[in-house]
């Protein structure tokens, strides 16, 4: 998904009204390098939008992994994430993390307010994902989950006192363009381009990230 404000040197990372979810897959795929996997997709019936998972009830509308051995088929291959989009055009992409990335999730309001304070100290944040339950998606190097507890430790504040939890080995991230039901699509709040495209480790935006959920508090 493209953003005209991230300036010279954005990804070419489309936005969905011109460019395939298999095209963005495949960019994903290629000039990231993130493993990939087709999730679940949307159906209209009755001019209503339904899971294809067949839950009425599902929580996540067209964006969940469709097999418990999801995992096993993420891929950087480019011609095997084709195949995916290619036999399924509308499914969601599913980006799994503790491989290339984890993720540290924040309420929205919280994540745009590290990011604004990251960018005023002169750091480079990864991406980050504005999910549709108002969510902000820092990644961040593979191992940061782990190490997300101890490091709120050290800066004085007890890890179940504040909104942030972590992604890591055997979680997924719903990447933009991604539509979940009828909330909206995922968006990135920042995007790739190159000079993200080396994550931070989980110690430099964790304080950030802290500070901005406890004022949330």
């Amino acid at each position: 998904m493209t953003d005209t404000s991230a300036g010279p040197g954005a990804a070419q990372i489309p936005h969905q009204r011109t460019e395939s979810l298999l095209e963005t897959a495949v960019r994903y795929a290629d000039e990231r390098r993130w493993d990939v996997v087709a999730g679940s997709w949307l159906e209209t019936i009755g001019g209503l939008l339904f899971c294809s998972c067949g839950d009425g009830s599902c929580p996540a509308p067209g964006a969940h992994p469709t097999r418990p051995d999801w995992a096993t088929l993420a891929t950087r291959s480019v011609r095997a994430v084709r195949g995916m989009w290619q036999r399924r055009p509308t499914a969601s992409i599913l980006l799994p993390a503790g491989r290339t990335f984890d993720a540290l999730s924040v309420p929205e309001g919280a994540g745009l307010l590290a990011l604004a304070r990251i960018q005023r100290m002169g750091l480079i944040p990864g991406p980050v994902i504005r999910t549709t339950d108002r969510r902000a998606q820092f990644f961040v190097l593979p191992g940061g989950a782990a190490k997300a507890p101890d490091l709120l430790r050290r800066l004085g504040w007890y890890p179940a006192s504040l909104d942030l939890s972590s992604l890591g080995e055997g979680r997924y991230v719903t990447a933009p363009p991604t539509r979940v039901g009828t909330r909206g699509a995922a968006q990135w709040a920042a995007p790739p381009t190159l000079a993200n495209r080396w994550l931070p480790d989980a110690e430099e935006v964790i304080p950030a990230l802290a500070y901005a959920c406890g004022r949330d508090r």
